[in-house]
């Protein structure tokens, strides 16, 4: 599935490094998590959506971390804004969001990545700093979430 098809940010698709950080490990252990956990439901065209899960909330703002991380990694020469774009993109395929739920965390992904978009055109000590308080966050919720909402 191509980045345009899935409707995420995309900002110069350079290649990522391999070495995965604790937050993207949590972050797939979540998204692994929830694939086991979420009901396994085909929704007809029309149907009523479900109800978002309890964890609903903490998911948009780790969608809206990785859209944050996704920008500013690259910016700040990570050059792995794609593995945290394909970060959001497993967990959308763990969930399995209906239509409106789908497009709300696409929608949180994407105000995280034009945030900083709209202010940023170099790494600064405060983008630095804004990284670091987001892997940091970012970790937190998905071990939360991990750990609260797993059987």
């Amino acid at each position: 599935m191509s980045m345009a098809t899935t409707g995420l940010a995309v900002r110069n698709a350079r290649p990522h490094n391999h070495g995965m950080t604790r937050f993207r490990r949590a972050a797939f252990g979540v998204a692994l998590t929830l694939a086991l956990i979420s009901p396994v439901m085909a929704q007809e065209e029309g149907a009523t959506e479900l109800p978002p899960p309890i964890y609903e909330d903490k998911l948009l703002r780790l969608a809206e971390i990785l859209g944050s991380l996704s920008f500013l990694r690259d910016l700040c020469g990570e050059e792995d804004g794609s593995a945290w774009r394909q970060e959001m993109s497993t967990l959308l395929a763990a969930e399995e969001p209906g239509p409106k739920r789908r497009q709300r965390l696409i929608a949180r992904f994407n105000h995280g990545f034009e945030t900083f978009n709209a202010v940023y055109r170099s790494c600064t000590p405060s983008a630095e700093r804004a990284i670091a308080r987001y892997l940091r966050e970012g970790q937190v919720l998905a071990s939360d979430v991990r750990s609260r909402y797993s059987q």
